[in-house]
């Protein structure tokens, strides 16, 4: 287990679970604990070891976006440095987000409760999403005068529709968390008491095929909406020479060769 103040990771069995523990603060996003979360993300995703990532917060929030607190320092930079300073900023954001989102194996999202700003964004991040039946989720960018700046303007359209999103971006209106599961903004609901239990549950069935199988058809499907058939066929193509090489592969046929017929590939 690696502890730190704002951010716990934990592995048990090859599926780690990464907590946002800033509670009293519904587990905001500060500068320091966003550098915690990089630091930790890239542990998972180097660690063979791992198999899949659960993210979950602690107390009655998942996220509740980003710290006010470091609104204001920036609002107090010296007029000719906000710009360049929040564009500094916006990479660090971005950085974590594509770590997420990126990550080469299963990414579940276990939101507890209250899902906020880029506490929303960085849900949808994930491969999937499971929430508890106290949760929530608001693009609620628009209250602060902000646009999505974690993702949402492209992974929100994705689950719900263009128009939908924009409603949701527009208003930055609650989703509680039967709706969210109508909508797609959720792929299941848990009593919170079974939440982080289902997750990891989830996370080990998700998790149970080739490594390498797993992160190469995910970095494909996850970019299969912007790319042309004929792209996604090459790609594909290219990553299954790939998966020819594999142990698992060769493991996997001779398995079948030596006893397994009637089991399908």
């Amino acid at each position: 287990m690696t502890t730190s103040s704002q951010i716990r990771l934990d592995v048990e069995a090859g599926i780690a679970t990464l907590t946002l523990d800033r509670p009293e603060k519904r587990n905001a996003i500060s500068d320091a604990m966003r550098t915690e979360l990089i630091a930790a993300l890239e542990q998972v995703a180097a660690d063979a070891a791992i198999r899949a990532l659960v993210l979950t917060g602690t107390g009655k929030g998942f996220c509740a976006g980003g710290d006010v607190a470091g609104m204001q320092r920036r609002m107090e930079a010296p007029a000719g440095a906000v710009g360049f300073n929040g564009w500094t900023r916006q990479q660090r954001v971005h950085h974590s987000i594509d770590l997420l989102h990126t990550m080469p194996k299963p990414v579940i999202a276990a939101v507890n409760g209250s899902a906020n700003g880029l506490g929303a964004d960085m849900a949808l991040a994930c491969d999937f999403v499971i929430a508890s039946e106290g949760a929530s989720f608001a693009w609620s960018y628009i209250k602060r005068g902000l646009i999505p700046d974690g993702g949402g303007m492209y992974f929100l359209p994705r689950r719900v529709g263009l128009s939908r999103a924009k409603q949701l971006i527009f208003t930055g209106r609650k989703v509680e968390a039967a709706e969210a599961l109508q909508l797609g903004i959720a792929d299941r609901v848990a009593r919170a008491d079974t939440l982080l239990a289902e997750a990891q549950a989830w996370a080990r069935e998700l998790s149970q095929g080739s490594a390498a199988a797993l992160a190469l058809g995910k970095s494909i499907i996850d970019r299969s909406f912007e790319l042309p058939a004929e792209q996604v066929f090459a790609q594909g193509s290219q990553a299954q020479g790939i998966c020819y090489t594999t142990q698992e592969h060769r493991d996997a046929v001779l398995a079948f060769l030596d006893g397994g017929k009637g089991k399908s590939s």
